[in-house]
């Protein structure tokens, strides 16, 4: 059995990784991407289109958050491969649309990708409970979220070479084409290789994990129950001050994986290979995620020696200096389209921008990880609801900002990031500081 467990939990692994290789590089080149097409003089529909690649996103964000309540019923009827299959096929095709670019279809699927997100999630974490005991939980974890981080530097790489061969100031039709084919092609890959988990024999309950540590709890709950149940945590100081800390990475979600490479992209003082920098940025904020992930997350017991709060401080640091940087180093209007002759308060430094795309990954790295950290700690018998409430507000931030980037130029952005940066690291820290006293003196952990 145990050989059937650490199988899934590797075929798990390539799958999502194959999927998200796509998706993720998808995301982060889409309003460069909608851009292209709407200069592209040799498109047909330039005229017609007028999509928005934020605006897609933040349809993907916002019916992501209330998708939630329903994704363990939708699991537990249908089981969690079953549901993983079809929420990829839901992936690929979204990626496939960028083949025939069409606003309506644009729309639709991103209402479509923004329920699967919701099922796929909720089905990977029942997946991995069902596969792990609690000696392995950590370790499987640890492995799934290693394979998983490998897809930012894939999808890359490729993307950077691909549009690294022409000259064009904008992503070309062939391109484009050719760039969407191989990443449906990728995402397929990965939908086939959920074929290949396997069903896991029935175990003593002694090798369970605990069913207050298991998604399996809140699915068998259902919906409704575990709304009821999410609802009351919102009754818990603790939680209300945590919600300030989600809502901030959320916010800081949309700016690295959408907004700092269409900047950059943007940027056409960077020279004529200015798209293909997007890429670029997105290699060095997985190299940055990863990295922080390594450290604070895999090799937890010895970061977390002096609490979480000091990480989580880091990352505010990070992530200041990395928004100081964007405010020299970027136009203030390369969120929202092309500048040419546009410079920030300093000429725009390529190497001063990778710079910025690792310190976003790294911050947001010591950001999340602690938030996992402190809500497995604080919540251990309602984990489910706990994160539940963690992937709706998250997610129902990102979508708003996602909608604001089309309109607000870089410093407004900016400006947003740094308030909620600092209010949500100070309501962690009394959240962690709280916690820390009553454990001292006694006290129940909430």
């Amino acid at each position: 059995m145990a050989d059937i467990m650490m199988y899934n939990v590797i075929i798990l692994g390539f799958a999502f990784m194959f999927v998200f290789t796509a998706f993720q590089t998808t995301s982060g080149i889409e309003e460069t991407v909608i851009e292209s097409v709407q200069h592209d003089s040799s498109n047909s529909t330039r005229q017609e289109f007028e999509g928005s690649g934020y605006y897609s996103l933040a349809i993907i964000y916002g019916v992501f958050a209330f998708s939630n309540w329903l994704a363990p019923s939708v699991v537990s009827l249908i089981g969690p491969r079953a549901t993983m299959f079809i929420s990829g096929a839901v992936y690929t095709g979204f990626i496939a649309i960028f083949l025939s670019l069409k606003i309506w279809s644009l729309y639709m699927m991103s209402v479509f990708l923004g329920i699967a997100a919701a099922l796929i999630w909720t089905a990977q974490g029942n997946f991995l409970t069902i596969n792990s005991t609690s000696e392995t939980m950590g370790r499987n974890s640890g492995i799934f979220w290693a394979m998983l981080q490998c897809s930012l530097l894939f999808g890359n790489i490729f993307i950077y070479f691909e549009i690294g061969k022409t000259s064009a100031t904008y992503i070309t039709e062939t391109t484009r084409t050719t760039i969407f084919l191989v990443l449906t092609s990728v995402s397929g890959i990965g939908v086939l290789i959920f074929l290949l988990l396997r069903k896991v024999p029935p175990r003593d309950e002694s090798s369970i994990q605990s069913t207050e540590q298991s998604p399996d709890t809140d699915v068998r709950l259902g919906p409704v129950q575990s709304l009821v149940r999410s609802f009351q945590l919102l009754k818990m100081k603790a939680m209300l001050l945590l919600m300030v800390c989600f809502f901030y990475t959320g916010l800081e979600l949309t700016y690295f994986s959408g907004v700092y490479g269409t900047c950059v992209g943007n940027t056409h003082l960077f020279g004529i290979k200015s798209k293909s920098y997007v890429a670029l940025c997105g290699i060095l904020i997985g190299c940055g995620e990863i990295l922080g992930g390594a450290i604070f997350g895999l090799m937890g017991r010895r970061t977390n020696k002096y609490g979480r709060d000091p990480i989580v401080l880091l990352g505010f640091i990070v992530h200041i200096i990395a928004f100081y940087l964007s405010l020299v180093n970027l136009p203030s209007g390369s969120p929202i389209s092309d500048t040419f002759n546009q410079e920030g308060y300093i000429q725009p430094n390529l190497a001063l921008a990778l710079v910025t795309a690792f310190l976003l990954g790294f911050g947001d790295a010591c950001f999340n990880t602690q938030v996992y950290s402190i809500l497995g700690y604080l919540f251990p018998n309602d984990s489910a609801p706990a994160f539940a409430l963690f992937k709706f507000t998250q997610s129902l931030s990102a979508a708003i900002a996602f909608f604001y980037a089309k309109h607000l130029l870089l410093h407004w952005q900016l400006l947003i990031l740094v308030v909620f940066a600092v209010l949500g690291t100070m309501s962690f820290a009394v959240v962690e500081w709280t916690a820390s006293r009553r454990v001292r003196e006694g006290y129940e952990k909430i």
